[in-house]
């Protein structure tokens, strides 16, 4: 499970005192088992992947306000923890793959027009968690569907 995988992260990088490395691991799991209480969810790998995803979000927002900001040196801090987190993301479907997976769930949802693009993003970001954008994932289908 991903979950062991990050505490096994943990111990090795609080061994070669990589505080950087630590600090967000450690954020990540407690988001991870803030969300299992919340949710009274067990802690599999979907649970995971989603507080990635969110997390990721974030950082990447940061990065853009940070920027716009003039802030450099909080744009790298932001840069390393998303580089760390992108360590545990799930791969990232390329355009001709998210294409044809959208493709296959707007025939499956018998989905006909951009009316129905709140369908095709429900059913897509249960089918596809973590594996695309949520931005990508409107872009693509609104170019299917239009």
């Amino acid at each position: 499970m991903l979950v062991d995988k990050i505490k096994d992260d943990l111990k090795t990088a609080m061994k070669a005192r990589d505080q950087a490395r630590v600090d967000v691991l450690r954020f990540l799991l407690a988001e991870v088992k803030n969300v299992g209480i919340n949710e009274r969810r067990e802690l599999d790998d979907g649970v995971v992947a989603g507080v990635l995803q969110k997390l990721t979000k974030q950082r990447r927002d940061g990065i853009e306000q940070f920027r716009a900001a003039g802030r450099e040196d909080l744009v790298k801090k932001e840069m390393a923890e998303l580089a760390v987190l992108g360590d545990y993301m799930p791969r990232q479907l390329s355009d001709a793959e998210l294409e044809t997976r959208l493709r296959d769930l707007i025939a499956e949802g018998g989905i006909q027009s951009k009316k129905d693009m709140g369908k095709v993003m429900k059913l897509a970001m249960e089918k596809l968690q973590g594996a695309a954008d949520g931005k990508r994932i409107q872009a693509v289908a609104a170019k299917l569907l239009g």
